[in-house]
């Protein structure tokens, strides 16, 4: 198809490039003016990959940033609140170096890219794949995945938020939600690359998944990425799903926890130092965070904040002599047994 044709559909509601999306790929103006240069000599780029809804319209699910770039320098782009952003300034590039400084059409003339140049943009074909399949969880995981071929990467919570997005909007909003807790951020204290990466989502994610499920089913995980996948669009898509419950769920594990130990919750603490050391542990996170949430599912009211806080210090002399933390341990071994661990450590 052509690139006038896909901006037709674009302007019509007919291919939706999910402006959500924008945020977990990242390319720098200097990518995006190396995609028009590759436009302008005719040297082809990877197809576009597009799920076909019910409805006849297009799902963009790889080859989001390449449409983007394209419609961003039209000034057609539009963002998450539906305003369209500022037309992308092109810079230089290795064969085209007049095209620094310019503009798809600038008041200035000498800002603009000619107008033989538009045209050869506009009548630019792209291939257009439609994947038949994508109700398959895992094939859309795959597909998003070559998103990370054509520049920056993707982690895999990003490329889990989309899918997200995809299933149920609502659902994603909901979590994210979560994730501004100001109790939730107290515990964590995550780096800002972290945050960016969406590492907080996922360990909303976690909790909402690893708190729910009996131990037999988690012994049966195989690849946590592809696990996690499943049963987040599953929650995203279950109708019945309890948002009330867990919600009250969340709010009151990282309240308790943010109140008595805050950045120090998922920290071990070190015997030799009488102090907490180190960075968040995601162990210490699948027995204490999702150990209390678990108590809290089955009607139970939280421990006594003393009897805890005495515990919570003893708790990695334990739990870092178990093998299933140790180095080198796959996520798919350690969950099932931090889990196990957690809710009888909390019970006591």
């Amino acid at each position: 198809m052509s690139v006038s044709e896909l901006l037709s559909m674009y302007r019509d509601g007919e291919l939706d490039l999910h402006p959500e999306f924008q945020r977990f790929f990242r390319w720098t103006d200097e990518q995006k003016s190396r995609l028009i240069e590759s436009l302008i000599l005719g040297i082809p780029i990877p197809p576009i990959f597009v799920s076909e809804r019910e409805d006849s319209k297009w799902d963009v699910i790889d080859g989001l940033q390449r449409l983007s770039t394209i419609l961003e320098l039209m000034g057609e782009l539009v963002d998450e609140e539906g305003r369209r952003k500022p037309p992308l300034m092109l810079l230089q590039t290795h064969y085209l170096p007049d095209l620094e400084s310019r503009y798809w059409v600038h008041e200035e003339e000498n800002s603009s890219l000619p107008e033989s140049v538009r045209i050869k943009i506009k009548r630019a074909r792209l291939d257009i794949n439609i994947v038949k399949s994508t109700s398959d969880t895992d094939v859309k995981y795959e597909v998003f995945q070559r998103l990370n071929k054509g520049g920056a990467s993707a982690t895999e919570q990003e490329i889990r938020n989309c899918l997200l997005v995809m299933s149920n909007r609502g659902y994603f909003n909901w979590i994210q939600h979560l994730s501004k807790s100001e109790a939730f951020k107290q515990t964590l204290s995550l780096t800002e690359r972290a945050v960016e990466e969406a590492f907080d989502i996922e360990l909303v994610c976690r909790l909402l998944i690893f708190s729910r499920k009996e131990v037999e089913e988690l012994q049966r995980l195989d690849e946590l990425g592809a696990y996690l996948n499943r049963e987040a669009v599953s929650q995203a898509r279950d109708k019945n799903f309890p948002f009330e419950l867990m919600e009250f769920t969340f709010n009151q594990t990282f309240s308790y926890l943010a109140e008595h130990l805050q950045e120090n919750a998922f920290r071990r603490y070190s015997t030799q130092s009488g102090r907490y050391v180190g960075p968040l542990l995601v162990s210490i996170y699948e027995v204490v965070a999702v150990g209390l949430a678990n108590r809290l599912q089955g009607g139970a009211s939280l421990p006594p904040s003393r009897e805890f806080l005495d515990r919570h210090q003893k708790l990695w002399s334990e739990l870092g002599q178990k093998k299933f933390v140790g180095s080198g341990v796959r996520a798919s071994t350690r969950v099932p047994e931090t889990v196990r661990f957690g809710r009888e450590w909390v019970q006591v």
